[in-house]
């Protein structure tokens, strides 16, 4: 996985770092498709300007399908302010938080904790794009919040959303209050961000007709059984008295319908580096929802992008700040295609401390750091460790 390196050398940079062999001559590249339309499955609008629309027809053809995404403030007092580059525009450095939930219908929002918490970084040059997962466990300082009436305290990241969301504040009260809570801890103020609703996802994955997944470690659910060959949420199984058959993903690579890609991102226990692994493992299915979606055609044919996003619509919550959905994605469709970099704190096994909870090491507070910096790229050339393996 390449990370471009816009650094100008420097004495001081010859005098440190090691000798290396110069880069080969520059050659053309293919242009693949561009990577806003490889993310934007990410944050629920999968779209492409219809290239003999042009600009006007790609505009409508974007607000049309759009309309079905809810847009809500998901980011509150940690909203990237004029002074720190944020705006109506999509100049410079672009930082998204996504939370992945696990809602199902009978559910109320003040009963959910983020499960998955991942920042996107996209930096001022708009020819990369970079993931780092935030473990659920990590121990964090959590402001007081007015709108859900909670005093604050020291928490877990995950229940971060989940004080956010009580007494009626809601989903966009919970994403506001871990929004403001990682910017404390990180210094990373956002753009934008995401709600991601596991259930919901599981329609946009089975709308691209599966995904391609590489299972790493042979790993048993825990949360659902085959009941009559068909998934069922273990708890359901037990209320109906079914025991079930487990579901068990073996090592290999093939396609995945909806049900089992997420269950296998979603896993945990049982794998040897735990969340990390889960983490690594929620980042590629990412990665091959984007991939799928820019290559197999689907982002240039109407047919398939209006049931894609009528899907989306309903497992995404969205907030673009100050700019609407529609100039958000036009603002992003010449970025380069460069391939999503996957990154890892903590290098990718469980620093914990009395409490049994996630702290961060040195590294990647400095990797937080680099992210408010917008230099990240350089960061990671500087600490490949922090790079995690896709395999």
């Amino acid at each position: 996985m390449t990370v471009v390196d816009h650094r100008q050398p420097s004495p001081q940079d010859d005098a440190d770092r090691p000798e290396v062999p110069a880069a080969p001559p520059a050659v053309p590249r293919k242009r693949r498709s561009p990577l806003w339309a490889r993310l934007t499955t990410t944050f629920g609008a999968v779209l492409l300007v219809a290239s003999a629309g042009g600009l006007a027809g790609g505009k409508i053809m974007i607000e049309q399908t759009t309309s079905t995404i809810a847009v809500r403030d998901l980011t509150g007092d940690a909203k990237k302010t004029v002074e720190e580059g944020g705006g109506s525009t999509l100049e410079g450095p672009i930082d998204m938080l996504l939370m992945g939930v696990d809602k199902r219908e009978s559910w109320s929002d003040d009963t959910l904790h983020a499960d998955t918490i991942i920042i996107l970084h996209i930096p001022a040059t708009h020819d990369q794009a970079f993931l780092i997962s935030v473990p659920r466990d990590t121990e964090v300082k959590v402001p007081a919040f007015t709108p859900s009436k909670y005093e604050g305290g020291t928490v877990k990241a995950t229940e971060a959303f989940y004080w956010g969301a009580q007494n009626g504040a809601g989903a966009s009260g919970g994403a506001q209050l871990l929004a403001k809570t990682l910017k404390n801890m990180t210094g990373i103020s956002f753009d934008g961000a995401a709600i991601i609703n596991f259930g919901g996802f599981k329609n946009v994955i089975d709308e691209l007709g599966g995904v391609d997944m590489c299972v790493d470690q042979q790993v048993s659910s825990k949360h659902l059984v085959l009941v009559d060959g068909k998934p069922m949420y273990l708890a359901d199984a037990k209320k109906a008295g079914e025991s079930g058959k487990a579901v068990v993903h073996k090592v290999g690579c093939r396609e995945m319908e909806g049900w089992e890609a997420l269950d296998y991102a979603r896993q945990r226990y049982g794998l040897e580096n735990g969340d990390y692994d889960r983490q690594r493992h929620q980042q590629q299915l990412i990665k091959a929802m984007a991939t799928k979606a820019s290559e197999g055609g689907i982002l240039s044919n109407p047919l398939k992008i209006n049931p894609l996003i009528k899907a989306a619509g309903k497992a995404f919550t969205l907030d673009t700040g100050k700019i609407e959905i529609t100039d958000f994605v036009l603002g992003l469709k010449n970025v380069a295609a460069n391939d999503l970099v996957l990154l890892r704190t903590n290098n990718g096994t469980f620093s914990g401390n009395s409490s049994g909870r996630e702290v961060f090491n040195e590294t990647s507070l400095k990797m937080f750091q680099a992210v408010k910096k917008d230099t990240l790229a350089e960061f990671v050339l500087d600490h490949p460790d922090v790079i995690a393996n896709e395999k």
